[in-house]
C-alpha cells in the first residue's frame, strides 16, 4: 500500500505557511497577566501543544498587531531555531482558541480536505520526516533551519487517503492521550503535595491553629491541643508541631525550628562522566525535559549522544538547572542517569527527600539563583559561596520526616507515571514509522494495542 501513496509538496496541501514575529515584537515588558498565550518550545514536546505548563500572555490588541503569527486550532507548529525538530499541532480541545507563536517558530495551516494536522505531525516525528526537516539546518552557533518557510513548502510528504490518515492518527492519538492522562494525574498529585508543603512550612497552619487553642486552654496537654486544633491531621503528626512562635532573623518562626541554609539539607555532588563512557543504562536527561517548577521529571531521551562532559545522578537525587533560563527546572531523579554539567545534582537525606525537593523548587530558591547568577552572556548559578548559603527555615527533623512519609506515595505514583509514559512513547515511536510507511497495516496495529489493553 505504501508504494501507492503519492508524494505531494507541502505547498499543495497547506493553506498557509508563515513565520513567527520578529524578536523585538514580543518583550518581557509586553507580558500581561491574562490575554493571548505565547507558545514556546516547552509547549511542543509532544504531538499536541501542551496547555499544562503555563504561558506568558500579551494583550488582544498586541496579538492583533501580530496577526500573521497567530495560530488556531488545527495549525501545526515547528521550531526553526534552537531546539529544532520540534513539531506539534493545536488540538480541537485546546484551552485557548488562538495563540501567538514565538520568534523561533513557524507554522503550517493545513487544507484539511487533503491532509490532517495529526498526520503531518506524525510524519515529521518519524526518522524520515526529521531527516527531511533538518536537512537544511545549520549547527553553527544556535542550530537553525535556513529559510524555513520556503524550505517547508518545498518538502514532499507521502499522502495516504484521508480515511487512512484518520486511522493512523487514531492509533497514535490513543497512545498520546494515555500519556497525557498520566501527565495530568502527576500534575494533580504534585499540586496537592505542594499545597500541603505551603500549609505546613510557609503558612504554618498547624502551628497557628495550635497556638490559638493554647491561648484559650493554657492547661491542656499537647495531645488535647493537637486534636482540637488539627482535626484533619493524624494525632501523631499534629503533635509534632509546636503551639507557639519565636523570633528569628527571618521573622516569626515556629518554636524549636531554626534558620539554616540550603547546604544543611543537600550536598552538591559532582561526578563527571565522559560521553565516550555513556551507555544505554545511563539515560541522558536534557534539562529542557523537566517541566517548569515541577518536582516530576516529564520525559527523557535514552541513548542520545552527548558531545560534552556530563554529570551522573542517582535515583532520589534532585536535579536543579544551573544556567539561565533553566533555574526553574527542578526535579527528583526517578532513575540513575546523566545530565549536562550546567545542572546541579543535589543529594538530600533520603528520609527527608520530599521536604527537601519542595523546599529547593520554591519560587524563592529559583529567584535567589537568578539574582545571584554570574556571567553576562549566559548567566550561571553558583553553589559554593552562593546558593548553598541561602537562608531558609528548617523545621525539626521529625516534622521533615513526617512530611516525607506522607507525600512519598504521591511522588512514587508520579514516578510510575513517568516510567509508563516512557514505555508508551517508545511504543508510539516504534509504531509511527511503520504506520507511515504502511509496513504495518492499521488493523494489525489496532490488534497489537488491543492485546496489550491499550
Amino acid at each position: 500500500m505504501g508504494g501507492e501513496w503519492k508524494l505531494v509538496r507541502i505547498e499543495k496541501v497547506a493553506e498557509r505557511v508563515a513565520m513567527g514575529p520578529f524578536g523585538s515584537s514580543i518583550k518581557v515588558e509586553t507580558f500581561v497577566s491574562d490575554g493571548v498565550p505565547i507558545i514556546s518550545g516547552q509547549h511542543l514536546h509532544g504531538f499536541k501543544v501542551n496547555d499544562g505548563v503555563g504561558f506568558n500572555f500579551i494583550t488582544e490588541e498586541h496579538a492583533e498587531r501580530l496577526k500573521n503569527a497567530n495560530v488556531l486550532r488545527g495549525d501545526v507548529i515547528f521550531t526553526h531555531a534552537g531546539n529544532i525538530g520540534q513539531v506539534a499541532f493545536v488540538p480541537n480541545n485546546s484551552k485557548y482558541e488562538r495563540y501567538v507563536i514565538s520568534q523561533r517558530q513557524f507554522y503550517l495551516r493545513p487544507d484539511t480536505s487533503k491532509i490532517l494536522p495529526e498526520y503531518i505531525v506524525a510524519y515529521f516525528k518519524t526518522p524520515e520526516g526529521q531527516h527531511k526537516l533538518l536537512a537544511n539546518a545549520s549547527q553553527v552557533g544556535v542550530p537553525s533551519i535556513a529559510q524555513p518557510v520556503s524550505y517547508l513548502r518545498s518538502l514532499e510528504i507521502p499522502l495516504p487517503p484521508l480515511p487512512e490518515q484518520r486511522a493512523i492518527a487514531h492509533i497514535l492519538g490513543a497512545l498520546d492521550d494515555k500519556i497525557e492522562l498520566n501527565r495530568r494525574m502527576s500534575q494533580t498529585l504534585e499540586e496537592m503535595a505542594r499545597a500541603l508543603f505551603k500549609a505546613w512550612f510557609v503558612d504554618f497552619e498547624p502551628v497557628r491553629a495550635k497556638a490559638a487553642i493554647r491561648r484559650e486552654h493554657p492547661v491542656w496537654s499537647n495531645t488535647q491541643v493537637s486534636r482540637a486544633s488539627c482535626p484533619n491531621l493524624k494525632p501523631e503528626i499534629a503533635e509534632l508541631f509546636p503551639d507557639e512562635f519565636e523570633n528569628s532573623e527571618l521573622g516569626e518562626i515556629p518554636k524549636g525550628w531554626r534558620v539554616g541554609t540550603l547546604s544543611n539539607l543537600v550536598e552538591n555532588v559532582i561526578e563527571r562522566i565522559q560521553p565516550s563512557s555513556f551507555t544505554e543504562s545511563h539515560p541522558y536527561v536534557p534539562i529542557e525535559c523537566i517541566e517548569a517548577r515541577s518536582v516530576c521529571l516529564i520525559n527523557w531521551q535514552p541513548g542520545r549522544n552527548a558531545k560534552s562532559s556530563l554529570v551522573r545522578f542517582y535515583k532520589g537525587d534532585i536535579i536543579f538547572g544551573a544556567m539561565r533560563p533553566y533555574f526553574h527546572k527542578v526535579c527528583i531523579a526517578p532513575f540513575d542517569g546523566t545530565t549536562r554539567t550546567t545542572a546541579f545534582v543535589l543529594r538530600p537525606v533520603p528520609s527527608e527527600l520530599s521536604f527537601t525537593a519542595f523546599a529547593v523548587s520554591r519560587d524563592e530558591t529559583i529567584d535567589y539563583a537568578t539574582a545571584h547568577s554570574e556571567g553576562s552572556t549566559i548567566p550561571y548559578a553558583k553553589w559554593a559561596g552562593s546558593l548553598q548559603d541561602m537562608k531558609i527555615i528548617i523545621p525539626m527533623q521529625n516534622v521533615r520526616e513526617a512530611f516525607h512519609r506522607y507525600i512519598w506515595p504521591f511522588i512514587e505514583r508520579m514516578m510510575i507515571n513517568v516510567s509508563a509514559n516512557t514505555l508508551l512513547a517508545t511504543l508510539r515511536d516504534t509504531l509511527l514509522p511503520k504506520l507511515i510507511s504502511s509496513e504495518l497495516r492499521v488493523k494489525d496495529a489496532e490488534r497489537f494495542l488491543k492485546e496489550r489493553g491499550l
